[in-house]
């Protein structure tokens, strides 16, 4: 019984110290239009794996709506899709995504 007390209380450590932190830290920041760390506008790759970013794609209650440009992405939501000397790697995923995202023709930005 002792045994099985100390590996529940151990594997909540474990979670609290680890799971849930991530999740805190899961957001974006209005400031300067960042999820973590990494910019939600400029030049943007697109990438099958290690991203710096998941973002998954909704139509509706989207956190942010993006504008595909071809020049000049230096408002928050516009993105510049490249294939070399990124700003930010992204990976479009199913669910579970970091962010979601809707694809826009004008006002781009967080909603």
């Amino acid at each position: 019984m002792a045994v099985k007390c100390r590996e529940l209380f151990f594997a909540t450590v474990l979670f609290l110290g680890f799971v849930l932190p991530g999740f805190a830290n899961g957001k974006i920041n209005p400031a300067d239009c960042s999820f973590n760390g990494n910019l939600l506008y400029g030049k943007i790759q697109l990438v099958n794996s290690f991203p710096d970013v998941k973002v998954e794609v909704v139509t509706a209650f989207p956190d942010l709506k993006v504008q595909l440009v071809n020049a000049f992405p230096d408002k928050c939501g516009q993105w510049q899709v490249v294939t070399s000397f990124p700003d930010t790697k992204v990976q479009i995923v199913e669910s579970f995504g970091d962010v979601k995202i809707n694809f826009v023709e004008a006002f781009p930005g967080l909603d």
